[in-house]
């Protein structure tokens, strides 16, 4: 399912129109459609509008997933938005943890050494 299918289906469920769903969203309802219809797709600011309007993840929307409820709620989001593993301060105030034992500011350090490497390797 494409990204359109996906817009459409959603607004689809919820009963509403292109006009309803276009003014939720700020945009045109002739947008709408070409979004709907796969003739332009949305930039990243737009996708994110539909994602908090239908209440889910910007990765079903775009079929990196089939989980459209994946949505992390607003104070996790605002959390994870603003975490920096690597902050001092972070690995004192938050017990990380992993198969229920407190990491110690060792094992932390080379848990982040091990995602940024993992992550220069893709």
């Amino acid at each position: 399912m494409n990204i359109g299918s996906r817009i459409s289906k959603l607004r689809d469920d919820r009963g509403w129109t292109q006009e309803q769903t276009a003014g939720l969203l700020g945009i045109s309802r002739a947008a709408l459609s070409h979004y709907e219809k796969n003739r332009r797709e949305p930039d990243t600011e737009t996708l994110s509008k539909f994602a908090d309007l239908f209440k889910v993840s910007v990765d079903y929307l775009v079929g990196r997933t089939n989980l459209p409820q994946s949505v992390l709620d607003e104070p996790v989001r605002d959390f994870v938005d603003h975490l920096e593993l690597s902050e001092a301060d972070i690995l004192s105030r938050y017990e990380l943890t992993i198969d229920g034992l407190k990491l110690s500011p060792e094992e932390a350090k080379r848990f982040i050494a091990f995602v940024r490497t993992e992550r220069s390797m893709k």
